[in-house]
């Protein structure tokens, strides 16, 4: 049986959208470290349009990060779906990786939001806080099913009661992303 077609938000104020964003869950992926900590993403409009992408991630008291970016996939579109770039590795950034970005909710106050792509094989839910309550999560766990979603994959990411605020001290080695590509 052929999956339905994703629903996505259609008319994203992408300048609300802008700021931190805390990962509460997600689909466990080989660019990330399975044991990261408080991962979180920062979005940064840009006057040409272009989203400027941070996302962060503690292993073992140690910064991860990676910059990109990201624009809407069809700009005459009123669909949120957009693409992301990064380059890899993050040490010695060369190699373009493109994916897709589809905000498949946000609430009217853009405090969390649930971020799928078309395969299905990745899955965010994100929120302003560090925290979400068991309510909303769940609502956007039933979202995502609907949407096709095996959320039987879903991984929590631990957050701390008092997220880091500063950089810290960096994975100058970019360690985490070769374990990831290793699968560690």
């Amino acid at each position: 049986m052929a999956k339905k077609e994703m629903e996505v938000v259609k008319g994203l104020d992408l300048q609300r959208y802008m700021g931190r964003w805390y990962e509460i869950a997600s689909f466990p992926s080989r660019f990330q470290p399975k044991n990261g900590a408080d991962t979180r993403a920062t979005y940064t409009l840009q006057e040409d349009g272009i989203v400027r992408v941070l996302n962060e991630t503690w292993t073992d008291g140690k910064r991860g990060y990676i910059e990109g970016t990201a624009y809407k996939a069809d700009p005459g579109s009123d669909e949120a779906k957009l693409k992301v770039k990064f380059y890899v590795p993050p040490f010695l950034p060369i190699i373009p990786v493109v994916g897709d970005y589809w905000v498949l909710y946000i609430d009217a106050d853009y405090q969390y939001a649930l971020i799928g792509q078309p395969s299905r094989k990745y899955l965010w839910i994100l929120s302003r806080q560090s925290r979400m309550d068991e309510e909303t999560y769940n609502r956007l766990v039933r979202k995502a099913e609907e949407e096709g979603y095996d959320v039987s994959k879903l991984h929590k990411t631990p957050q701390s009661d008092t997220p880091p605020e500063e950089e810290g001290p960096k994975d100058t080695k970019g360690v985490w992303w070769i374990k990831s590509i290793l699968g560690r």
